[in-house]
């Protein structure tokens, strides 16, 4: 998998916001996307050091469409830590 495959989009949430006080980013990722290959694609993409990688795996929700149910597809977030000091500026201002 390329680097720039790895990352999809920033997530911005309410919580996503709050994390970013402490140096840490909210990324959806791809789903065969592993703890090192994100840090390499956040280090490439961005020119900052990365200390550690949590991801979570977030699994579809089920919604009514009329008098049928249907299940969103599942999805990866990754939570970037940074080191002190650095930030991306993708995120300032959003």
């Amino acid at each position: 998998m390329h680097l720039y495959e790895v990352l999809r989009e920033p997530a911005i949430t309410e919580k996503g916001t709050i994390l970013q006080a402490e140096g840490k980013y909210v990324f959806k990722v791809a789903d065969k996307a592993t703890k090192p290959q994100i840090k390499q694609a956040v280090e490439a993409a961005f020119k900052v050091k990365v200390l550690s990688v949590n991801i979570i795996r977030v699994s579809g929700r089920q919604r009514r469409m009329g008098n049928r149910t249907v299940t969103e597809s599942a999805w990866k977030k990754a939570i970037v830590t940074l080191q002190p000091g650095d930030k991306i500026e993708l995120f300032e201002g959003v």
